[in-house]
């Protein structure tokens, strides 16, 4: 007899069918698992044998023989040993094939029969909603599969549980799609004392999704001010989540079984690989550009990262993707991401502070930030100086204003943002960073003294077309800030003031 279990493969979040075909013939006792299956696969069959004991079943004494279909693709990780499970239960005749084919399953098993977790359950479950079948996973992840509306969704706690469902002695309840509870930050911008104009770029940046660096000594505030950033940014709407936590779930880092809404910030030390930055290893997993989708990646010390890890976010910052090509594989993961980004002037910190300053000043700071590149930085639209804080500043008593307050001004200006987006009829887009082409121009329509403005500003100082480009989408945020429809002066000339150049610094 041949029993048939579907199931799937991970190619980044591309979800690729797969069926286990289990076939038990007489002869020579033996358990085969074919079709190109890893080390974690091959292990299967010790923990299968070990759970059907557990259920006081012996595997029969013939040859099994178990074929992973297509056999040409390499079968990763622990979700196989359920389907495979099953379709040894269906072989034995446990379990009848018509009600194996109205599910796809996955799921580790323990030696207890426990069905535990595994990674990548919702992007599976929204394989099977979108081809018509069930869903059998782990019960812990009910309520992670729940957001894939799959129609028949099956969370069992073990195989016993299971065989009874399958055979209809016992009904398992539906999990329902969980939230979670959006918790209070203690992170508030009114903590940070001083740095106004710091703060009004934190707010454009936020408004408009742009990138962000931020120069200045150690002590500044700089990191103070990214730590904030997620307070002041609208929630992920439905499909941003589900998105970003079809990543975290391939990658293992889905947290319990509620969706968030609160847009991730990822902040990885400047000693990571570009691997661990853009993804990679074997099999092919998202690196922290890809977790932080739809929220924000924190760089802090940017030139201390290696020069070809930074030079890896050139081409995810421009189109929101990272291809991440192997000799076997070819895995494609999103990265929309904002990028902030924090450094000091020097490798001491005290450019220009003739008190503190090394003896090397002004040439170490030429060095030190040579070591990012003029690419590089033409793809972050805000560039602000972060200077130290007074002691004047440090003694207020008053507060500054809330990131609740500044978040009430960033969702307003990004509902301007999205009415606009939906008269074009792109409702793929939410951000004004992600203007381009005619939609840019019919967009940031400009008076005859911001163009004068712009054009004078973009001759003298050589700007490429994509820092023209980008100083257009910064101006329109601020625009929109203000609640204005066409640009003016003083909305291009805030936006140009907030594109530092490295030959420009007091050096």
């Amino acid at each position: 007899m041949l029993s048939r279990v579907k199931t799937v493969a991970f190619n980044g979040l591309e979800i690729l069918d797969v069926e286990v075909q289990v076939q038990i013939l007489s002869g020579m006792p033996a358990f085969t698992i074919v079709g190109l299956p890893d080390k974690a696969v091959a292990e299967s069959r010790e923990r299968i044998r070990a759970a059907l004991f557990s259920l006081g079943l012996k595997l029969p004494a013939k040859r099994i023989t178990i074929n992973l279909a297509p056999a040409d693709i390499l079968k990763e990780g622990t979700h196989y040993d359920l389907p495979l499970a099953l379709g040894l239960l269906c072989g034995m005749g446990l379990i009848k094939q018509e009600k194996l084919s109205e599910y796809i399953a996955v799921g580790e098993v323990g030696l207890d029969g426990a069905i535990i977790k595994v990674d990548g359950v919702l992007p599976a479950a929204i394989r099977a909603q979108k081809t018509g079948v069930g869903f059998i996973c782990p019960y812990e992840q009910g309520g992670e599969a729940a957001w894939s509306d799959a129609k028949n969704i099956v969370p069992a706690r073990n195989l016993a549980e299971l065989i009874a469902f399958l055979k209809g002695e016992t009904v398992i309840e539906p999990p329902t799609a969980q939230v979670m509870a959006e918790t209070t930050s203690e992170l508030d911008m009114k903590d940070v004392k001083g740095q106004e104009s710091a703060k009004r770029a934190m707010e454009i940046a936020a408004a408009g999704g742009h990138n962000l660096i931020m120069v200045g000594p150690p002590g500044a505030g700089k990191s103070m001010l990214a730590a904030r950033m997620p307070t002041i940014l609208p929630l992920m709407t439905k499909g941003e989540a589900i998105e970003t936590s079809m990543v975290a779930s391939i990658a293992g880092e889905f947290k319990g079984d509620k969706l968030s809404f609160v847009r991730p910030f990822r902040s990885p030390h400047h000693s990571a690989s570009t691997p661990a930055l853009v993804g990679g290893g074997r099999p092919a997993r998202p690196g922290e550009i890809s977790l932080a989708n739809n929220g924000v990646l924190f760089l802090d010390e940017l030139p201390e990262f290696a020069r070809s890890t930074l030079e890896a976010l050139r081409q995810p910052l421009e189109n929101g993707r990272i291809n991440i090509s192997r000799v076997s594989s070819h895995v494609e993961f999103p990265a929309k991401i904002q990028l902030i980004a924090a450094m000091n002037p020097c490798r001491c910190g005290h450019l220009g502070n003739t008190a503190r300053e090394c003896p090397r000043a002004p040439k170490c700071a030429q060095e030190y930030q040579a070591k990012i590149s003029g690419p590089l930085l033409d793809r972050i639209d805000i560039q602000i100086e972060v200077p130290a804080v007074s002691p004047w500043d440090m003694s207020k008593v008053a507060a500054g204003e809330s990131s609740a307050d500044i978040r009430k001004r960033v969702v307003a200006a990004r509902e301007l943002q999205q009415d606009r987006f939906d008269r074009f009829g792109r409702k793929d887009l939410h951000t004004n960073s992600e203007l381009s082409g005619d939609m840019l121009e019919e967009a940031a329509i400009m008076d005859s003294e911001a163009k004068e403005l712009l054009i004078n500003y973009a001759n003298r100082v050589k700007l490429s077309a994509r820092g023209y480009n980008r100083t257009l989408k910064l101006a329109r945020t601020i625009a929109d800030l203000q609640n204005e429809i066409k640009l003016h002066k003083i909305h291009i000339a805030e936006a140009l003031s907030m594109r530092w150049k490295v030959p420009e610094y007091k050096i």
